[in-house]
C-alpha cells in the first residue's frame, strides 16, 4: 500500500517507512552508545565502559598528530582507562555533534566532545580541558551496537587553576 505525503509531494510505501524507522532507531541507539560511554567515564565505571566495546576492539589516541597510545582488547582498554582516570578527582564529558553512516550491521561515526579533567596539585584544583573528536567504527552484535574501533584525536588542550 502506498500513501502520498502531501506536504512533501513524495510517495512513501509501508516498507520504505519501516526501513526509515529502523534507520532512525539505529541512529538513536548509536547516539545512546557514545553518550553512555561518556557518562560511565564521568562516573569512573571503567569496567562497565568496556562492555560497550567488542572483545577485540581497538582504541588509538592522538595528541598533536602523534599516536600516544594504541590499545587492543577490552582488558587492555579497561586497565589503561582505569589508570588514566585515577589521576583525576572529577571527569566531565560534554558530547556535541554525532554523525553516523550505517551499512547493515556495521556503522561509522564521528563524535565531537569537550572533556574536563580536574586534579589536585600542590593543594590547587587544576582543570585540564580538551577538545576531542572520536572516529568510531561500530558493529551490531547480539542485539546491540558496540564500538569496534575508536580513534581519539585531541585537538587542543587548556590547563588552568580553578578559582574557588
Amino acid at each position: 500500500m502506498t500513501e502520498v505525503n502531501k506536504g512533501m509531494g513524495t510517495e512513501i510505501s509501508n516498507e520504505g517507512l519501516e526501513k526509515r524507522i529502523k534507520q532512525l532507531e539505529n541512529v538513536r541507539a548509536l547516539r545512546e552508545l557514545v553518550d553512555h560511554f561518556s557518562i560511565l567515564a564521568d562516573k569512573k565505571e571503567v569496567w562497565k565502559q568496556t562492555e560497550l566495546f567488542t572483545i577485540d576492539a581497538t582504541v588509538d589516541s592522538y595528541v598533536n598528530g602523534e599516536l600516544t597510545s594504541s590499545l587492543k582488547g577490552t582488558e587492555e582498554i579497561g586497565n589503561a582507562f582505569e589508570a588514566f582516570l585515577a589521576n583525576f578527582e572529577t571527569v566531565y564529558h560534554m558530547n556535541g555533534q554525532h554523525v553516523v553512516s550505517i551499512n547493515g550491521n556495521k556503522a561509522e561515526g564521528t563524535l565531537y566532545c569537550r572533556v574536563d579533567l580536574i586534579s589536585s596539585e600542590n593543594g590547587k584544583k587544576i582543570n585540564n580541558t580538551s577538545a576531542v573528536f572520536y572516529k568510531d567504527e561500530y558493529v551490531y552484535e547480539n542485539g546491540q551496537w558496540l564500538i569496534a574501533k575508536r580513534t581519539s584525536t585531541f585537538v587542543w588542550n587548556d590547563r588552568q587553576e580553578l578559582k574557588q
